[in-house]
Order: structure tokens, then C-alpha cells, then sequence
């Protein structure tokens, strides 16, 4: 039975479940530098100080919680006051017309905004899914949270919904509702994945169910987290929905990628439509991740399925013409970050690498392989256009012990993600100041 904390781990650019990560981390990532001495905070000496958060007026750009026409960073993971100490909760860097701003930041604490179940608090937020559920503007974090439960009969709803404002995720956060009849089975209705699969202009979320089928609740959704409508679960080509989501036939819906269990195995794209994602299109390898791009050899978009003997190519979804590539890593994303219209294909398993693309699809002679500055394992946190300069930018996160990590952003150019040096860098460390 799937956890109540158990959704995607690769926030806004990774489509990688939980397992798939520590699988990775303990085969394939570089070291990590630990030690016993190895106590205090990074750089919380160094901590910017901490700005007012501008407001906006609501805008449509993507993770934008205080509607200024800023793409946002959402941290789900931060460093600790000391080893084994509790999780301080998610932290929220707010962008501006030159990037991100680590002054401009707050940080979300289960216990401060939390919902109560049963009069208990959250004691943990995980971040799973950004986008506006109800049409204000303001994008809005669907959260994980850890509900009371004695482990009898069906589980409670662990999701719950932040939703942005003028002044970003202010707010106490509420529950997300579904209804009985849009669920099947005793597992946990977890892992949300946000989409406008009805094409009706409103966001929509699917939820894990059981046994080959997922939860729909058609958007808007309003103020008390209740979706506009629920109807029975729909068969799926497997259970395990993943982000992000895209239109990759160009037909005006947006459509996702689910996959028949965590970690490494076969998935299938699915297909949205007037009555939800309910069709079956491409059925890809099985893989540890998926990346969907415009690859160059086709009108649709591209897929490449990772894994540890190689990657695996599926052009022109839905029809998938099929390719491949010499292994350069499992855990994979899809950004254009030069602005030619054409994904790179961003590898970070064990090195990270930005593979070029072409027209004939990612080049693995035309390769960049990006230096964090700071040693560590280093994965991607979320891949954006956070400069307003129409090319995406990679940020990652570097982490080296529970109490030290580094953020970096590295920003994209008419040449590609060719920078040496991060535009912008920082330690999570900072939030513990606003503790």
C-alpha cells in the first residue's frame, strides 16, 4: 500500500518517484561528504537578509505564488540545525525580472500553516504539485502531509492545498477533498499531478488509486480544496501518475505519463480528452525516468525513458518512433535553454550533462557538463525560465550533509547552458533564520 508521503520527489522538472531516487543516490551518485563533526548550519552567518515579497496582480506564468509575473523556486528538501533534527519545512524563493532573489524568500512550516485532521497538526510538508487550481491568478502547492491513521480500513486524504495570494502562500493551508466515489480500494490517494487534461482552461488533478486505476477531479476547485467534479476512477494503463504534464500531440489537452509501479518499470503516456485522460497512447520501456521534449523529429513531442544500460527514444508521441542513446544517465529532464526551439536533454545521474539538441535529436557529441560549486550529490530542483529571458534555467541542489547543501542556478543563453559559473547560489540554510 502506497505511503501518505510517497509522490514524486523531482520537484517542477523531475519525474522520478521516491524509490527511484535512493536507488540512484546509492548506485550511481557521487560521494557524499559527511563527517561526525559535521554540526552547524551552512553559511547561516551569510544568510541574505530577508525582503518583503512584491506583490502581484496574478499573472499565468508557471509557479508564480504572488502573481507578479515571476517564475518562483519551491525547496522541498533544507538543510537542518543539526543532524536528525526534525524537517523544518519547505522553503519558497520568489523571483524578479533579474531571477531569483534569496532574500525574497519564506519559508512554510507544517505546524504554523498547516490543516488539522482530527484536531492533530501536520508534523511534515512534502511539496508535490504547483499550479492555479482555482483560476485566481496565483499559483497554488499541493502538499503531502502524515494524517492520523491506525492503519483500519480506507486511509484519510493526506493532500493538502496552499494557496497563493498578492503576498505569496501566506495562508493556512486546507484540505484537499475527494470524494468517496472517486476512489477505489484502501490505498493512500496520493501523488497529485496538476494538468488541464478536459481542456476546459481549468487545472484538474489525478491521484494515485488502486489496482490499474487513477482518481480525476476536473478543476476549478474552490477555496475548501472541493474539485468542481469527481466521478468514478478511470482505468489507467497503470497507477502511478507522474509530472510534469504536457500537451504532446498538440491537441489542446494536456496528457501525463503513468507508470505500473514506482521506481524502474514500463509506463505509458495517457492521453487527455473532453471526459479526462482516459486514452492510452504510447506504451514506453521500462525505465527509472522520463523526460518529454521537442526532440527535433517530429510534430509532437518526444519521449526518453532512462536507465542504467542506456536511453531509450520514443519520437513523435503518440505514434513513437523509436531511437536511442549510449547511456548518459537514468534520472533525466527536457529543457530548451538555448531558445531554438529544440529540448536539451539533461542528464543528472552521475555527472551532470546537457546534451544538445539537434533536429536529428539530442546530440551526445555536443555535450555540456555542468559543474556545481560545491561537492556533494547534486540533483536537479527545477529547470524554468526564472529571468524572463524566453530560456529555460537549471537550478540544482547540492547536498552534502544534513546541515550543508548549496543551490545554484545556472542561466540559459543564445549558446546553450554554457555558463562556468551559477547566476545564482545560496545555501537552504538561510530559511533557518526565518524559523
Amino acid at each position: 500500500m502506497t505511503g501518505p508521503t510517497g509522490g514524486a520527489v523531482r520537484e517542477f522538472g523531475p519525474l522520478l518517484t521516491a524509490l527511484a531516487a535512493a536507488l540512484l543516490l546509492a548506485a550511481c551518485g557521487p560521494a557524499q561528504h559527511t563527517g561526525s563533526a559535521d554540526r552547524s548550519p551552512d553559511r547561516i552567518a551569510d544568510a541574505p537578509a530577508r525582503l518583503p515579497v512584491p506583490q502581484g496582480d496574478g499573472s499565468g506564468t508557471p509557479d508564480d505564488f504572488n502573481g507578479d509575473g515571476h517564475r518562483d523556486l519551491v525547496l522541498g528538501e533544507l538543510v537542518k540545525e543539526q543532524a536528525h533534527a526534525d524537517d523544518p519545512g519547505i522553503g519558497i524563493v520568489y523571483g524578479s525580472a533579474r531571477g531569483l532573489v534569496p532574500g525574497t524568500r519564506q519559508l512554510i512550516a507544517p505546524g504554523r500553516q498547516g490543516a488539522a485532521t482530527d484536531g492533530q497538526l501536520p508534523a511534515l510538508f512534502d511539496a508535490e504539485a504547483t499550479c492555479d487550481l482555482d483560476k485566481d491568478g496565483f499559483t497554488d502547492l499541493v502538499v503531502s502531509t502524515d494524517p492520523p491513521y491506525d492503519g483500519q480500513g480506507r486511509p484519510p486524504v493526506p493532500l493538502q492545498i496552499l494557496f497563493g495570494s498578492p503576498d505569496g502562500l501566506t495562508g493556512r493551508a486546507v484540505h484537499l477533498t475527494v470524494p468517496p466515489a472517486a476512489r477505489v480500494g484502501n490505498d493512500w490517494p496520493d501523488q497529485p499531478v496538476c494538468g488541464d487534461f478536459d481542456g476546459d482552461g481549468a487545472k484538474d488533478l489525478v491521484l494515485h488509486a488502486t489496482g490499474g486505476h487513477l482518481t480525476y477531479l476536473r478543476g476549478p476547485f474552490t477555496r475548501k480544496g472541493a474539485p468542481r467534479e469527481a466521478g468514478a476512477p478511470i482505468a489507467a494503463p497503470g497507477e502511478v501518475p507522474t509530472g510534469p504534464t504536457t500537451d504532446v500531440d498538440r491537441d489542446g489537452y494536456d496528457d501525463l505519463v503513468v507508470r505500473t509501479a514506482p521506481g524502474a518499470g514500463p509506463s505509458a503516456v495517457v492521453l487527455g480528452g473532453p471526459s479526462g485522460p482516459t486514452r492510452t497512447g504510447a506504451v514506453l520501456p521500462s525505465g527509472i525516468d522520463v523526460a518529454l521534449g521537442s526532440f527535433g523529429r517530429g510534430k509532437a513531442l518526444d519521449a526518453a525513458v532512462g536507465a542504467m544500460g542506456g536511453t531509450s527514444l520514443r519520437y513523435d508521441l503518440p505514434t513513437a518512433g523509436k531511437g536511442a542513446l549510449a547511456s548518459p544517465g537514468s534520472v533525466l529532464d527536457a529543457a530548451d535553454f538555448d531558445g531554438d526551439g529544440l529540448s536539451e536533454l539533461v542528464s543528472s545521474g552521475s555527472r551532470l550533462r546537457v546534451l544538445q539538441g539537434r533536429t536529428t535529436g539530442p546530440s551526445t557529441e555536443a555535450t555540456v557538463t555542468v559543474e556545481p560549486p560545491a561537492t556533494g550529490t547534486t540533483r536537479v530542483v527545477a529547470i524554468g525560465d526564472f529571468d524572463d529571458d524566453g530560456r529555460a534555467d537549471l537550478a540544482v541542489r547540492t547536498y552534502r550533509s544534513e546541515t550543508k547543501d548549496t543551490v545554484a542556478v545556472f542561466s540559459g543563453t543564445k549558446k546553450g547552458l554554457v555558463a562556468a559559473e551559477p547566476s545564482v547560489t545560496f545555501s537552504t540554510s538561510t530559511f533557518l533564520t526565518d524559523s
